[in-house]
């Protein structure tokens, strides 16, 4: 059967594209797909649809979140920190599965950053 293979994009609106296209280059590595397309490593994608009424996300009125995966969460938290980047961090967030944080970009979307479990 035909399937899907991987996430090919992620698009969404935004007041200032080329502004947050730079924030997310700059704090998070991803590449302007103005300049160029961003490579990923390949690993582990979680597509997960959440109840309607669902907290997670934060804004009620919030239809996604997006989830990198990282490869050093400690060293990236520190760098946003150092950037003026609030990071929040929940025990109850942490898994088997890994460790976790969430980061808002300036136009107040939920970031989640994932450093997966060893083996």
């Amino acid at each position: 059967m035909p399937k899907a293979i991987g996430i090919g994009g992620l698009f969404f609106r935004a007041a200032n594209p080329a502004g947050l296209a730079e924030w997310y280059q700059k704090h998070l590595g991803i590449d302007d797909l103005h300049k160029s397309v961003w490579q990923q490593e390949a690993g582990m994608t979680i597509f997960g649809p959440f109840s309607k009424d669902t907290t997670y996300f934060g804004r009620a009125e919030q239809q996604w979140m997006v989830n990198f995966r990282v490869d050093d969460l400690d060293g990236l938290m520190a760098s946003l920190t150092a950037s003026g980047i609030a990071v929040e961090t929940r025990d109850e967030w942490n898994s088997e599965v890994g460790r976790f944080a969430r980061i808002h970009d300036p136009e107040g979307n939920p970031v989640e950053l994932w450093e997966p479990a060893q083996g």
